[in-house]
């Protein structure tokens, strides 16, 4: 995979409005607002070329700004597309907090232009505004919970055979 070009951000009122509706930036100041978008950078992607693959170690929190993204398993034996982000939509910020690699791949589906926290930037938060990091880790949390909770309704509706 080829190393990719990431660009500041220079313009946060082209950004703010994102970020406002990103779940795991609900409750923060604006003050706090203004922290991450110091720290966020942006990088664009080809229809068809591949953000991360699976069991990659995850390096980024992704929003995308512009496209869209697919998230899917693909191995030998089986394809399987798990979910489809779009504008103002956020992935990767269950595997940045993990220790285990991406369990599924992300593609771009569109030209595609990603905002991007990095996994060391999100750590430094802890040194910088314990406050900010506190908030940050529970909204992480909490969404990770709300897409566990729809996970579980889909296979309780798939055992129980309702899908069709």
């Amino acid at each position: 995979m080829s190393q990719k070009a990431y660009s500041p951000l220079l313009k946060i009122e082209e950004v703010l409005p994102i970020l406002n509706r990103i779940s795991i930036f609900g409750g923060l100041t604006d003050k706090h607002l203004y922290e991450i978008f110091k720290l966020l950078k942006t990088v664009s992607y080809d229809p068809g070329e591949y953000i991360y693959k699976r069991g990659e170690a995850p390096s980024h929190i992704y929003i995308i700004r512009q496209g869209e993204v697919k998230i899917a398993i693909d191995s030998k034996d089986v394809s399987l597309e798990l979910i489809t982000f779009v504008t103002g939509d956020c992935f990767g910020e269950t595997s940045v907090i993990g220790i285990q690699g991406h369990t599924a791949s992300a593609l771009s589906v569109t030209s595609t232009e990603l905002l991007v926290l990095e996994r060391g930037a999100l750590l430094n938060i802890f040194d910088m505004d314990k406050e900010l990091f506190g908030l940050l880790i529970l909204n992480i949390a909490r969404e990770t919970s709300r897409r566990l909770h729809k996970a579980d309704d889909e296979i309780l509706r798939l055992v129980l055979g309702k899908g069709n």
